[in-house]
């Protein structure tokens, strides 16, 4: 298409008064005569409002210019069409200084661009290759759709506000749940499908999914052919371009505009189970990439505004997060997109938190450095609409930030990347790390307790999306990603992982016993940790995916739930739902605050760390892999023994004497087919004051009243 060409389309079509409208709320809103539409672009010198009678409509039925005089305001571009309603798919054409070396610029009206703010988008049309280069691609563009937010019924529903102390979170992904025909859900892969499989959520006790990214992304971009001659796509969707629309894949019918129904409606049912939801969001980069990527939004509206750009050759994009480009976060207009973002998704979706990718880069200033006071993540921390909202940083980048334990703000919660690698290593039977170990368990001081956060600020987790699975974890010494079609070359080298003998699958009864174990051990100190746990989806019925740490573009069954196997591995199932409700009940595990110097009515302290020997926990000891300590309970709660032995022999452990108290046993990870936890009120008394625990295993003990002993 020429200038002229582009030109003479303002002229199509004269349905709806168009009038100058107004410049706040960004993106399209609706009216009580029609429609607002507003759009950010500083150096613009020209936008087209371009108007779809279809979502498969090759080209606009018409094209509303906006001069500068009539429908400018400052960095704004607006208008108002008169009798537009909820449905009309739109887009934009922008115009100005293309001076990608010294400014940053890039516009280029050839190009169709979907509105930032959008609620909803469609990609009938779609084509990526469309969207590189100079050429007019209109007839292949994704658009946006005009959502009212006014007309759901959420009956009542609000934001569940779970203490964060009493947080049990499960990472999964939507289109994973129930991709598989195992799941036998009517809409496999889908918001609908994650409604059908809340009983099952519900039953396990978790009280939180954190969902990977369901903003709108890229499915159908091909990143590589597989050794199998298969396409492979982006798949977990760190990848957005629509941060405000609900990922297309996931809806049944997103050509029927439901995008927004289904995935409320899935937030409301989850709250009725008493499930809150977090998204797992991604602001550091988009789906635009580097200066060899398509055209979709922000780098055809304000470029020189959103990205990180080299100030000696604008024309590159600054890196930090291995996806070719990085957005300018603090930036005050690209701040106040993400704020407007997130609190969109709080106030019209009830989301009842959020998880940040490399949100480090976050923090990053215009030039690329680490900044002391970052605006946007104070922003985001002192909101008022996120002021009870859950948010949970990853507290690095690509770029080599990393700052665990000093992320900035206080709200922050953080995952805790040192408590996933020292637990596994222990685990493993890694010496000397018993009082690294301690540290973990009783919520990371070392990190956390400096800047006067508490132990909820950790996030505790052994295994997420990145990375092996549990099942995995036990099963495998090296990564297997040769269907990634990276060479094997891809995905974490070191995992701190352990195969317990064997490389992968074993029919060997032997090697099969010691990684059930070993999953038990690993999931009971996930639970036993003061912190917030996080597991990740299909742990508990030792989900595979056949040694891949990296499945990133694995839409198939390497990464989608097995349910048959879910059907088998009732043991592990039965352990980890044992776990979560052990640790419901009993307060000590849950305490926000880090160990303490109080004591209990019995005269306990918060805790007492000893190793085999009553209060000699071997701090020194560089060959030491055994820990067990002793938790108070206060006011009605029990206290506890935990024994931690991670040699691969028995060891006779001595137990603490407390008055008025016997022990008596509720977990043993040494225990099989049931017998490794003892339902409330059948746990069996240990008849001395030692306990002889199995090597790798985990003990744990509760203290009975005397008074209320009677035989089992």
């Amino acid at each position: 298409m020429t200038t002229s060409d582009f030109n003479a389309q303002a002229a199509i079509g004269a349905d709806g008064a168009v009038t100058p409208g107004h410049p706040q709320p960004l993106g399209a809103t609706v009216t009580a005569e029609g429609v607002n539409f507003s759009l950010f672009s500083e150096l613009a010198t020209r936008v087209d409002l371009l108007l779809f009678d279809s979502h498969d409509a090759a080209q606009p039925s018409r094209v509303i210019t906006m001069d500068a005089e009539h429908h400018r305001s400052f960095h704004f571009w607006h208008c108002h069409v008169a009798g537009a309603r909820p449905g009309q798919v739109y887009a934009y054409r922008v115009d100005g200084p293309n001076d990608a070396r010294e400014v940053g610029t890039r516009f280029n009206p050839r190009k169709v661009l979907l509105d930032p703010y959008a609620r909803a988008n469609i990609n009938s049309l779609w084509e990526r290759t469309s969207a590189l280069g100079p050429e007019d691609n209109c007839a292949h563009s994704m658009r946006s759709m005009v959502v009212d937010t006014a007309s759901y019924d959420w009956e009542g529903d609000q934001p569940l506000r779970t203490p964060q102390a009493d947080t049990i979170i499960y990472e999964m992904h939507v289109g994973g749940l129930t991709a598989s025909p195992t799941s036998k859900v009517a809409s496999p892969g889908t918001f609908s499908g994650v409604v059908e499989k809340i009983p099952y959520l519900q039953d396990l006790g978790i009280t939180a999914v954190e969902l990977l990214p369901v903003f709108d992304f890229d499915e159908r971009q091909v990143l590589r052919i597989g050794p199998d001659g298969l396409p492979l796509r982006n798949y977990w969707g760190y990848d957005p371009f629509g941060f405000f629309a609900p990922h297309t894949g996931y809806c049944s019918d997103p050509h029927n505009f439901t995008h927004i129904t289904e995935f409320r409606d899935m937030v409301k049912a989850l709250h009725k189970a008493g499930i809150e939801v977090i998204l797992d969001v991604v602001f550091n980069h988009t789906s635009e990439g580097n200066e060899h990527g398509p055209t979709i939004s922000f780098r055809g509206q304000a470029n020189e505004v959103f990205y990180h750009l080299w100030p000696g050759d604008r024309r590159q994009y600054m890196d930090f997060t291995g996806c070719g480009n990085a957005v300018n976060a603090n930036h005050p207009a690209v701040a106040k997109f993400i704020i407007e973002c997130l609190e969109y998704w709080v106030t019209e979706h009830h989301v009842d938190g959020f998880r940040f990718d490399l949100a480090s880069e976050l923090s990053r200033g215009a030039e690329g450095y680490e900044m002391d006071v970052p605006p946007v993540l104070w922003g985001i921390e002192l909101s008022s609409i996120l002021a009870e909202t859950k948010i949970i940083a990853e507290p690095w980048d690509g770029g080599g930030l990393y700052q665990v334990g000093r992320f900035p703000g206080r709200r922050w919660s953080q995952w805790n990347g040192p408590f996933r690698d020292e637990m596994r290593r222990f685990v493993r039977g890694d010496r000397g790390l018993v009082g690294t170990v301690a540290t973990r368990i009783g919520g990371s001081h070392d990190l956390f307790h400096r800047t006067g956060e508490l132990a909820t600020n950790s996030i505790n987790f052994i295994t997420c999306h990145d990375g092996f699975s549990m099942n995995d974890l036990v099963s495998y010494n090296h990564r297997h990603n040769e269907a990634n079609g990276e060479a094997n070359t891809d995905g974490a080298a070191e995992n701190y992982s352990w195969n317990c003998g064997v490389e992968g699958p074993s029919e060997d009864p032997v090697v099969e016993a010691l990684r059930i174990r070993q999953i038990k051990n690993l999931t009971a100190l996930l639970l036993l940790s003061r912190g917030v746990p996080m597991l990740l989806a299909g742990d508990e019925f030792r989900n595979t995916q056949f040694g891949n740490n990296n499945a990133y573009c694995q839409d198939s069954p390497v990464s989608w739930l097995d349910w048959e196997q879910a059907a088998k591995e009732t043991e592990i199932h039965g352990f980890f739902k044992a776990m979560i409700e052990f640790r419901k009940r009993h307060p000590a595990l849950r305490n926000p605050q880090f160990f303490s110097e109080r004591r209990n009515e019995r005269g306990l302290p918060d805790v007492t760390w000893h190793g085999v020997c009553l209060e000699r926990p071997g701090w020194d000891d560089s060959e030491a892999r055994v820990l067990s300590y002793t938790l108070a309970g206060f006011g009605d709660a029990q206290d506890l023994h935990v024994i931690l032995n991670m040699y691969d022999q028995a060891l006779d452990f001595e137990l603490p004497q407390v008055p008025g108290h016997r022990w008596a046993r509720a977990v043993d990870t040494a225990g099989a087919g049931g017998q490794e936890y003892a339902p409330p009120g059948s746990e069996p008394l240990v008849p001395e004051y030692t306990y002889h625990a199995q090597g790798r295993s985990v003990v744990v003990l509760i203290a009975l009243p005397e008074q209320e002993v009677t035989p089992r």
